[in-house]
């Protein structure tokens, strides 16, 4: 490969990847910048899910609490119940001892009574086994007859006490033994209410244990929505950031609408050779299959190139051949000059045989500022006429723009940050 093929080289691959540059592209930004809306989106999905289980966990909690409330209150109703039997069975017993010591009493009496009707008994049939004729000689008559029937009547007061004291006896009995039953019974319930209260003391252990588990997964919850909301966070941040970059790369607000008129033509006979875009020439392979970044005017050397607004040159170069006064080994635009616009345009004017005017000066619109060549990467006589998006764009050093371009030493050319800084002039002129 010549010198001559290897500067085309150069030239075509600066002309076709202007943008290599290390900035980010706003076509990288804004793939970041959907990455992290699909990040914030994933963790909004996910912090909506777990708020849901915490939502979940918070009324289990609540239930379970409810829950342990009612066992609570369950639990001292049973208490209450079981005191309550106690003191009853404690009073049946009493009732017992009672009516047991009543049965003992009239037992007591019955014996005393019984021992009593027998002496009577004995007495009166020591007597009878006297004569009457005896009797009648030892006391008188009456007296006789007195004491039989005095004898009787305390027989039949002793036998209707005893009988007396034997239905006393049995009712106490029999009360005794209708109380005992209710002792048992009270017993049996004693040892059912203190089996319902194991049951319940059971069921708050349960309900305790689960409760104090659902307080954790609920705090675990809480803990995981407060990350996922850093997260969230740190994302929105990020894409704050991101949107901040964008805006730095192509501030639309910052670039005049597109529209007919806005720009004057830069030559006076208009014959356009090639459009913006993806062109036939483009497409054949040239400028690395980017794309075409301006549009070619076919102008005869010398024609007069007009400024299309006025403005203020931000700069001027020649990466054209050496012998001309251009970099060595890097032709691309040749001569050219870059004027800033106050609507947040540039325009760049390329292949020049002269330059009329230098940096940080002042033009007004239709100024000659240079006259056409074909310095550069050129195919024949033209002017190169781009539109920039100046918010994006810089003029730097080529060596520093693309690792291709170290041969083109200090030749300096207007690159924007992003491709979307390339604008198509149709679209203003």
């Amino acid at each position: 490969m010549t010198k001559r093929s290897t500067a085309l080289f150069i030239a075509l691959l600066l002309l076709g990847s202007p943008f290599l540059v290390s900035a980010q592209s706003a076509a990288e930004i804004q793939a970041q910048i959907n990455n992290h809306n699909n990040e914030i989106k994933k963790l909004d999905e996910e912090i909506a899910q777990y708020q849901k289980q915490l939502t979940e966990t918070s009324a289990r909690k609540n239930t379970l609490q409810a829950k342990l409330d009612e066992l609570n209150l369950q639990i001292k109703k049973k208490n209450a119940e079981i005191s309550q039997t106690e003191n009853k069975i404690d009073a049946t017993r009493l009732e017992i001892k009672k009516l047991s010591g009543n049965i003992q009493t009239a037992q007591q009496s019955i014996d005393v009574n019984s021992q009593g009707l027998s002496e009577s008994i004995r007495a009166l049939a020591i007597a009878e086994s006297q004569t009457m004729a005896a009797q009648l000689l030892s006391v008188g008559t009456q007296d006789v007859w007195d004491d039989i029937v005095m004898s009787q009547t305390v027989q039949g007061a002793v036998r209707t006490n005893i009988k007396n004291l034997a239905d006393a006896k049995q009712e106490y009995t029999d009360a005794r033994t209708t109380t005992q039953a209710k002792q048992n019974e009270l017993i049996k319930q004693q040892q059912t209410l203190k089996t319902q209260q194991g049951s319940l003391s059971a069921q708050k252990s349960a309900q305790a244990d689960l409760l104090a588990e659902t307080k954790s997964q609920e705090a675990n919850y809480q803990k995981i929505i407060a990350q996922k909301k850093m997260q969230q966070q740190a994302f929105e941040q990020a894409l704050s950031n991101l949107n901040a970059q964008y805006q730095q790369v192509l501030n639309p607000s910052q670039i005049t609408p597109a529209g007919k008129g806005v720009l004057k033509y830069p030559v006076d006979n208009v014959r356009i050779t090639q459009y913006f875009g993806n062109t036939a020439f483009a497409a054949s392979g040239a400028y690395n299959g980017n794309g075409h970044n301006g549009i070619d005017f076919g102008v005869p050397i010398g024609t007069p190139i007009k400024a299309a607004l006025a403005g203020t040159v931000i700069g001027t170069g020649d990466t054209g051949d050496p012998s001309r006064g251009g970099a060595s080994g890097c032709y691309s635009f040749g001569r050219w000059v870059m004027i800033k616009h106050a609507n947040g345009l540039s325009t760049m004017y390329a292949h020049l045989s002269q330059i009329s005017v230098s940096t940080g000066q002042q033009v007004y619109t239709g100024q000659p500022i240079g006259y056409s060549g074909e310095t550069g990467y050129a195919t024949g006589p033209h002017l190169h006429f781009g539109v920039y998006a100046t918010s994006v764009t810089s003029i730097v050093k080529l060596s520093e723009a693309s690792a291709s371009a170290k041969a083109c030493g200090s030749a300096t050319m207007p690159v924007p940050r992003d491709k979307a800084g390339y604008l198509n002039p149709m679209n203003y002129l």
